[in-house]
Parts: structure tokens; sequence; C-alpha cells
């Protein structure tokens, strides 16, 4: 499914296949999650092949990293270029690019010495798909951020997202939202949430959540296009009474949810405010001009 037969990756250092590539048994980020990891697109625009905001993804691998103690000194230049080359290397355009910075062996609950940086990358689609999403409300919490580096993308937050989404499809939904520790709503397991009411759009604060590189571009296309976003805790209930409401994240872009809890929304998805951020969306990463988005 992510590789073939043929398929390079970069594994410190060196471009090397796939199904050749190795790594220790005894790293602390296959016994613990002390890793971190990056989820980036390239698309094929009107200008050539783009990894969409490489600088701000392999920024945010940096201070990762920075944030939970591990040893990094690659550049966000020096990794675009890698991934460039990752790309060229397997005549991929529309890609998902996936960097991982591991540890090395060590059984103790101590910083690494060293690590390993591997980029690989494959053709896959939409995270959620193309068609809205059924959505339930998590008994799982996001962790509490006196706990974690929340701002960290980090290999083991990632156990609780699995648990998330594990528990929304045996129950017949698509996809979970989860709520912080004080039972407001923080995010998706793997995405940035945004509702609509009354003209206005609505997300959760930093804090509890991830602060998506998508979210952050999502509150850019609404301060060009004029479109009021607040940032406020709320409570699950506040989304019965919603107009409509989507998911964001690199790997899902933007996706407009159905329902939660069965509650379906006020407007039809392609009157909402959300649609208007989608197709901006899909403009902006294609390198095109959405001047024509009308509001």
């Amino acid at each position: 499914m992510y590789f073939t037969d043929n398929t390079q990756l970069y594994l410190n250092g060196k471009f090397v296949k796939a199904k050749e590539a190795s790594t220790d048994l005894y790293s602390q980020t296959l016994h613990y999650g002390y890793g971190v990891f990056e989820g980036i697109r390239a698309y094929q625009t009107v200008n050539g092949v783009k990894i969409f905001k490489a600088h701000e993804h392999f920024e945010r691998l940096r201070n990762s990293c920075h944030l939970v103690g591990i040893p990094f000194h690659h550049t966000a230049e020096e990794l675009t270029q890698i991934s460039y080359q990752v790309l060229e290397k397997n005549n991929l355009k529309d890609a998902y690019i996936r960097p991982l910075v591991y540890c090395a062996p060590n059984m103790s609950l101590s910083a690494p010495k060293g690590v390993s940086v591997m980029i690989a990358a494959w053709e896959w689609g939409k995270y959620l798909g193309d068609q809205l999403v059924k959505v339930c409300i998590s008994s799982y919490q996001r962790p509490n951020p006196k706990s974690v580096k929340m701002d960290a993308k980090v290999c083991g937050h990632y156990v609780n997202s699995i648990l998330a989404t594990t528990e929304a499809k045996q129950r017949g939904y698509d996809e979970a939202l989860m709520l912080d520790i004080d039972g407001f709503v923080a995010e998706g397991p793997g995405a940035n949430f945004f509702f609509e009411k009354d003209g206005v759009l609505y997300t959760p604060p930093v804090g509890s959540i991830l602060p998506g590189i998508t979210r952050q571009t999502v509150l850019e296309i609404c301060r060009e296009m004029d479109l009021p976003v607040v940032e406020k805790f709320f409570r699950p209930e506040e989304l019965f009474e919603a107009d409509s409401a989507f998911f964001c994240g690199t790997a899902a872009e933007v996706i407009g949810i159905e329902s939660v809890e069965g509650h379906h929304f006020n407007k039809p998805w392609k009157q909402t405010m959300g649609s208007v951020v989608q197709e901006a969306y899909k403009c902006i990463v294609m390198d095109k001009s959405y001047s024509y988005v009308i509001v």
C-alpha cells in the first residue's frame, strides 16, 4: 500500500529502497513512542510539483524535537530539498510525505544520544474521503496539556487518536470528536475542528489541541475573505444548534461534517462558510487564485 519493490526513501543521509531499509528493535521510539513526525502534502499545481507549506511543517518538526528534548540539527531548507528529491526519485506528483525522527537504542527513560531521520512519500487520497462525515463525541479525552507537550507532534500521542477513531468506527461513525479535560470541544483524532453559527466560524483555542498548519491556513483564508472567525471554548451541546461544521488537516484537507451524534446541521453543506473555505483551500494548494470564490 505504501511502497513497491522500487520505492526509495531517505534514511540518515542516503536514499535506499524502502524494502531494504531497517531500524533497530531497541529504539526508544519503538518501545516508548518517543519520536516526532510530520504529515505533508505535495500537489501537481499549475506551476509544477509543489510541497504545500514545507517550511512551516519542517519548522514544526524541529520545534517538536526541541520541546521534547530530542536532539535534531537539520534545517527546514535542507529537509525540504530532500523531500523534493524523494518525490522525484519515486516519480510522485500528488503525494503524502512522512518525515520521521526516531531515537537510537535506549531502554532508559532519558533523552537519546542520537536519532535517525527518515523521509518517505506515497500516493494517498484524502484521509476522511470526499463525502461528508458522520461524527460522534468520543469517550476519550485529549491529554491534559500539563502532562504532555501539546504543541509537539509526538508519535506516542497518537495512541490516544487511534483509540478514539477505533471507538467511533465501532459505533458506526466515520470519525470522532474529542473533548479536553474540562469537557470543552478540542479536535478530531487527526484534524482540527470548526463550526458555523449565525455567520461566524468558531474553533477551539490552542492549549489542548495541536496547532495545525491547515488550521492556520483556514484562519488566513478567513482573514483574507473577511469571514468572521472566533477562537473560544465551547461545549458539545452547542453543536446541536450549529449551522455547519468541518474538520481540517493536512491528511484530511478541509472536509465537511454531516452530523454529530446523529444531529444534522441547519444548512446544506454547499451553502456554508465551510464550503467556501474548502474551495479556497483547494485553490491555494494548487497555486490558483481563489478570487472567484464568492461568500
